[in-house]
C-alpha cells in the first residue's frame, strides 16, 4: 500500500553544524526502513491554503513543511515508521495518509 507522510512544523536551526546533524538523522531514519521510501520527498518552502473563503498566506494553522512517499503493509506499519521520524524531536508532527489507487 502507498502512504504519504506529510510533515508539519519543526524548527530548522541556523547553525551549520546543527543543520548537518539534522540532515544526517533524516538520512539515517530513511535508510533504516530499507526500501519503504519510494520517494524521499522534499522540504516545502512557502505555502498558502485555498478554501471556499479565499487564500490564506502561510498555509493556515498547521502549514506543510515537507513530504515523503512510502510503501507499507498497512496503516499500522506506516504509522510505526512515522513514530521514529526526526521531525518529532524538533517539535513537528507527521500526518500519515493512505494514497488510494484510482
Amino acid at each position: 500500500m502507498k502512504f504519504v507522510l506529510a510533515y508539519h512544523g519543526g524548527e530548522m536551526p541556523q547553525d551549520p553544524d546543527q543543520v548537518q546533524a539534522i540532515m544526517a538523522a533524516w538520512q539515517s531514519w530513511m535508510e533504516s526502513h530499507g526500501t519503504a521510501f519510494t520517494d524521499m520527498g522534499n522540504p516545502i518552502a512557502a505555502t498558502v491554503t485555498v478554501d471556499s473563503s479565499g487564500v490564506n498566506e502561510g498555509g493556515g494553522v498547521n502549514p506543510l513543511t515537507g513530504y515523503s512517499l512510502i510503501e507499507a503493509a498497512d496503516l499500522d506499519v506506516a504509522t510505526a515508521i512515522a513514530q521514529s521520524c526526526p521531525i518529532l524531536q524538533a517539535g513537528g508532527s507527521v500526518e500519515v495518509g493512505q494514497a488510494v489507487d484510482m
